[in-house]
């Protein structure tokens, strides 16, 4: 009888030893605070799916199998990929989300692999990495100033709503990354005379900028500003909960349109056309 071992202990111990800096990048780098968040959002996603479908998530050292437990194995890895996707789409996650999940998991076998000599079987190269091509829209003029001084509008929203509109009109009106916006604090901001400047360092390009700020941008820092320099002006969002709010406030603004829309579905295109869904405002990450 083949021989396993739990998934989510050894998920939590990768996390545990990536956050020391054990498992290093191909070039020898660190791994980004980033990205071990995504992994933390991934471990969440795992323990949420084992409980709510009863799926044991167990693995073996491939390398102790027979050939009809290969088989075997080969066919559970197969049947995880397929439920575990089917649940995050049920969940409201589009395909790019659900990529990211996916090779959050290829990584974790690779640490199994690499880091603790254990022979997965490779049964990662199963786990198809899903994309999907989003079409940008661009709010007009008249809807960003809907957004910034409509206040019967503001009033109508729930606080977490409201927070979520804020951290975006100051991303509209700075230009920042979803990645930059959530790292500002109290010290990226200066006032000089009668002006306030954002200051800082990208963290996707790595390179400077000073940011004149707008009355409104900087009534929003005002508003949000904290009493620890070192504390997150916005706190902390994840990018599928901040897009799924933006989306829920502009159903709430009217900001609507009608698109199609395609979906990769294991080698093939299941094209929806003609579906009315919400405008998909968001800020560009990678």
């Amino acid at each position: 009888m083949k021989k396993t071992s739990p998934i989510i202990p050894l998920f939590k111990q990768f996390i545990r030893e990536t956050e020391t800096g054990k498992p290093l990048k191909k070039n020898g780098e660190k791994i980004k605070s980033s990205s071990i968040d995504n992994y933390k959002y991934v471990l969440q996603n795992l323990i949420q799916f084992s409980s709510d479908t009863k799926f044991e998530l167990r693995i073996c050292d491939a390398a102790k199998l027979d050939k009809r437990e290969l088989t075997s194995e080969k066919s559970y890895w197969k049947k995880f990929y397929q439920k575990f996707t089917d649940f995050l789409y049920k969940k409201g996650c589009h395909d790019n989300y659900v990529g990211a999940n996916i090779k959050v998991i290829r990584v974790f076998f690779n640490y199994l692999k690499n880091d603790k000599d254990l022979n997965t079987g490779d049964f990662q190269r199963l786990f198809y990495v899903r994309k999907e091509e989003i079409e940008i829209f661009v709010l007009s003029p008249e809807q960003l100033k809907f957004l910034i001084h409509d206040k019967e509008f503001e009033q109508t929203l729930i606080p977490s709503y409201k927070r979520i509109k804020d951290i975006f009109v100051f991303g509209c009106t700075t230009g920042l990354r979803y990645s930059d916006i959530f790292l500002l604090t109290n010290k990226n901001f200066e006032k000089m005379e009668d002006d306030w400047y954002l200051k800082l360092k990208s963290k996707k390009t790595k390179t400077f900028s000073f940011i004149k700020l707008s009355a409104y941008a900087v009534t929003i820092f005002q508003h949000y500003a904290t009493t620890n320099n070192k504390t997150p002006l916005f706190g902390n969002t994840s990018l599928f909960n901040f897009n799924k709010s933006l989306k829920q406030i502009g159903e709430l603004a009217g900001f609507t349109a009608p698109i199609e829309v395609s979906r990769e579905k294991q080698g093939k295109t299941q094209r929806i056309t003609k579906k009315q869904i919400w405008l998909k405002i968001g800020f560009a990450i990678k």
